[in-house]
């Protein structure tokens, strides 16, 4: 069954051709998957059928009978299982010993209708679409609405149980509201109404409630193929995911219909699961359904939270410690090296950005001497050390005006082949079996051969460290992590122009798609 790429970006979050699998099969109507990133199994509900449902490597087997017609799933970051449940119209917390209780139930002093989609923002809150399918024969169990109205609510950092919710939207805004997800940054919240057949987008004010809220994408529908929206995730890039006609329709962030999914039956929701997230798991109708993909989900905190004695996080495998007080473990015989733009220009005084603020920023890192520990010790344990230069020709031909970093460079004449700028500094200069790459642009992926190496390597955790934090470092990661590399940055390994800088970028960007230590952490972590 053939994907459709509606536009050529969609090719690089999936293969047109991508076989669509299927795990099992004989349900009534599943719904809710969710993976757990300890133990690697995913969970499903079976709404008509009021059972939930595990799948792993064993297979498809019952965990719980009845489920209270559960619908959507979630873990918050201590892995406690949140769900929706029909027939009590309330969202309960499952601990991991199989402890039940009500997070809310009643708004205004009515009951919720049937609390569907659920998702958790890394503050804690909690937040849920309640439309009335619960209340319908065979979605849930038939009976009279106490609210009159369809609403999405939001369950604050401390909010206990048994409290209210707080309602975050009109009542009157939605119609059926369904999936509901936030964007990596979680600066925006989207939203779609399955009757309206649209998606809303807003943005999330600090203080938790919501303002601007816009049309997004309209039209999710199709008189030819079955499919509404329903469940709905953003991917690393800020792509939204939507159930819809066929299968799944992905826009990217800017609204734009980039491409379908194809599902051979009518898909309610979905998630990314697998050891790297690159395996897409759809609950439709009577199946579960499994795609393998290029890229994978937003960093939502269940991911990237310690529990059950490993790190929950995409590295689970790669990067663990054995709970919150053991240190970090890394597995030698993955790793790699890169040691990024540590020039003389960059970095040191005299050098072409030297009024930057660069060289003091780095020697207040002592990053220089950070990073030859690391690399000596990278050395004895035969990791593969990647010095990643930017190197220019003279004059920089080749090297476009698109950037303000790349205009710098021209106009210093800076980092030129064979010259001193453009050289290694003293402490970091490439020994015997080292590699060398050369780059011309901020990543260190782009237009260069990091890739072969590290594929010729069998390498897949990268330890990053360079200059500048917020640039280089910082690029080089998020796309890294988008291949599914394993990323760990250790802070005083990095550099850049002041200390602002490197702080805004390592407390929060770097933390949503790397793992950041400290060097000497890291030097344990090998061994």
């Amino acid at each position: 069954m053939a994907h459709q790429a509606v536009d050529p970006d969609f090719r690089r979050l999936i293969d047109e051709h991508a076989p669509v699998r299927q795990p099992g099969s004989g349900f009534t109507f599943t719904e809710g998957p969710i993976w757990h990133p300890v133990e690697q199994y995913l969970l499903f509900s079976d709404m008509p059928g009021d059972v939930r449902r595990r799948f792993d490597k064993s297979g498809v087997r019952e965990v719980m009978r009845p489920s209270n017609m559960a619908n959507g799933m979630t873990y918050d970051r201590d892995l406690n299982l949140l769900v929706c449940e029909h027939s009590t119209s309330c969202v309960a917390r499952f601990r991991p010993d199989g402890r039940r209780e009500v997070l809310t139930s009643h708004y205004e002093g009515r009951e919720l209708n049937s609390p569907n989609d659920i998702c958790v923002k890394s503050d804690g809150s909690i937040w849920f679409t309640d439309p009335w399918y619960g209340r319908m024969p065979v979605f849930g169990v038939e009976r009279p609405r106490d609210l009159g109205w369809q609403g999405v609510f939001r369950l604050p950092p401390d909010h206990k149980p048994g409290a209210e919710p707080q309602l975050v939207v009109e009542r009157y805004m939605f119609t059926m509201p369904n999936g509901l997800c936030f964007s990596p940054d979680e600066s925006l919240l989207y939203i779609n109404d399955t009757e309206q057949a649209n998606i809303r987008v807003f943005d999330v004010q600090s203080d938790g409630k919501l303002k601007n809220g816009r049309i997004f994408a309209s039209g999710l529908r199709d008189s030819l193929l079955p499919g509404v929206p329903d469940g709905m995730k953003c991917d690393a890039e800020g792509n939204v995911w939507c159930t819809a006609p066929g299968g799944l329709w992905v826009y990217n962030p800017s609204g734009k219909l980039i491409g379908k999914v194809s599902i051979p039956e009518l898909p309610a929701n979905f998630h990314w699961g697998g050891p790297d997230w690159r395996t897409l798991y759809v609950c439709a109708s009577t199946s579960l359904y499994a795609v393998d993909v290029k890229v994978g989900p937003r960093n939502e905190p269940f991911m990237r939270t310690k529990g059950g004695g490993a790190t929950a996080r995409p590295d689970a495998e790669a990067a663990t410690s054995s709970g919150a007080d053991e240190p970090l473990r890394l597995d030698a015989r993955r790793c790699a090296l890169i040691i990024q733009d540590m020039q003389n220009d960059v970095v040191m005084d005299g050098g072409a950005f030297a009024d930057s603020g660069s060289p003091q920023h780095c020697r207040d890192q002592n990053a220089i001497a950070n990073i030859a520990r690391l690399a000596e010790r990278c050395r004895a344990l035969g990791i593969p050390v990647i010095h990643v230069h930017f190197v220019v020709p003279p004059g920089a031909k080749g090297l476009t005006l698109n950037a303000p970093l790349f205009e710098g460079v021209i106009d210093n004449s800076a980092l030129v082949r064979g010259t001193w700028g453009g050289s290694p500094v003293d402490g970091l200069v490439p020994q015997d079996g080292d590699f060398v790459v050369e780059k011309m642009r901020m990543s260190a992926w782009e237009g260069s051969t990091l890739e072969t190496v590290l594929k010729a390597e069998g390498r897949d955790m990268i330890i990053e460290t360079g200059a500048w934090t917020n640039m280089s470092i910082e690029h080089t990661a998020r796309t890294g992590a988008d291949k599914g590399y394993v990323m760990i940055i250790p802070e005083d390994g990095c550099s850049t122009m002041n200390a602002d800088w490197h702080n805004a970028s390592i407390n929060y960007a770097l933390q949503n798609v790397s793992l950041v230590t400290k060097t000497d952490e890291v030097i344990a972590a090998l061994g």
